[in-house]
């Protein structure tokens, strides 16, 4: 089935209310009827993407499927030893997509992911670390500009924050906030890590734009003039923003408008989940928006084989909710499953810009 193709961020966030969250679980609260808890709700994602754009990059696609890259938020989770029983191929209707490479038993954990880049909400900013997007706990103080969970993760993001540190965003985060804005936040701070040298203007090259009609387009360019300008305004030489024009501003913020995941992480005992599930319909219910690879390339179904969960921080872990057979693709669901088809249907073809033809929907359920 085809994936989504693109929604304006008002959209999304009307869309986002509407929908039942994804469920995280503690690992220390896993239990024998997590599967059927986890199967009624869909993925929290907010897109995906249509064809690779050339079969040449799915070795490079197949590298990326292992742990994450040095300097990502969470690394200090360990990774689950050994490539993950994944690869990534083209599909014949979806562009590409995750195919078991091995059988997978109910309830494995297949892999984990670390964002390429993570920011936190602006109504997060001081409740979770800047860095991982961990719960922080409430007696830390709100006063700071931003606010870490450890000292690793105050050492990992020192080189871009010290860029962010230096120019004023009050009008750039404002601009945000007024417009309901949150991938931008996700672009300046990719801009600050490609200035500190932790990353290159080009890491997100290999993920699939979304379609920018002119109109979206127009309304890109305050938030680039914004961006810039806080830059220039702090003496940010020319040379270190030489990749900042606008075709790039532009380019990004399609890759990660159509690849950005809304991250959802548990705060509470696994007694908690439903009511923490219901809590969370709120368009603001999210602690962050997280860029990754590997994750960004399943594809949608509205009975999926596979869930997306956060634990604690922005690491991804994607887990089975069933006996998956070697070469069969992996999906998880973008909505909420237990919808009836025509509430499915519209909210991915109003939200995610296709129509689901997946057996379950084909079949009237």
């Amino acid at each position: 089935m085809r994936k989504k193709t693109v929604s304006n961020d008002q959209e999304r966030r009307q869309l986002a209310s509407k929908q039942s969250p994804s469920p995280s679980l503690r690992r220390s609260a896993y239990v024998a009827n997590e599967m059927s808890l986890l199967s009624r709700y869909g993925r929290r994602a907010h897109s995906r993407s249509h064809k690779l754009r050339s079969p040449t990059a799915l070795p490079r696609l197949a590298s990326l499927s292992s742990a994450a890259s040095a300097g990502s938020p969470g690394a200090r989770t360990p990774a689950r030893p050994g490539p993950p029983p994944v690869r990534v191929g083209l599909t014949e209707s979806a562009g590409r997509g995750v195919y078991a490479a091995r059988r997978i038993g109910a309830g494995e954990l297949i892999h984990t992911a670390e964002p390429v880049v993570s920011h936190p909400s602006l109504h997060s900013l001081h409740a979770v670390c800047y860095f991982c997007l961990r719960k922080l706990n409430s007696s830390r103080s709100p006063a700071r500009a931003a606010s870490f969970c450890s000292d690793d993760c105050r050492a990992r993001s020192q080189a871009f924050h010290e860029v962010e540190t230096r120019a004023d965003w009050s009008l750039h985060d404002g601009y945000c906030r007024t417009q309901g804005l949150k991938y931008p936040l996700l672009v300046k701070r990719l801009a600050c890590m490609i200035i500190s040298g932790a990353t290159s203007s080009d890491c997100l090259d290999i993920l699939q734009p979304a379609y920018l009609s002119p109109e979206m387009i127009s309304e890109m360019e305050e938030g680039f003039r914004l961006l810039k300008c806080a830059f220039t305004d702090a003496h940010v030489k020319d040379e270190q923003i030489a990749f900042l024009t606008k075709q790039w501003y532009i380019a990004l913020l399609a890759r990660i408008r159509i690849n950005a995941f809304r991250v959802e992480v548990v705060g509470g005992l696994f007694e908690d989940l439903l009511s923490m599930a219901a809590a969370s319909v709120e368009a603001e219910a999210a602690v962050g928006n997280a860029v990754y690879m590997l994750p960004s390339f399943y594809n949608h179904d509205c009975d999926p084989n596979t869930h997306i969960i956060w634990l604690e921080d922005a690491v991804a872990r994607l887990k089975a909710l069933r006996d998956i057979e070697p070469g069969e693709e992996l999906r998880i669901c973008y909505i909420d499953a237990s919808l009836d088809r025509d509430a499915r249907q519209s909210l991915l073809s109003q939200g995610f810009g296709f129509r689901c033809d997946c057996p379950r929907c084909l079949s009237g359920d």
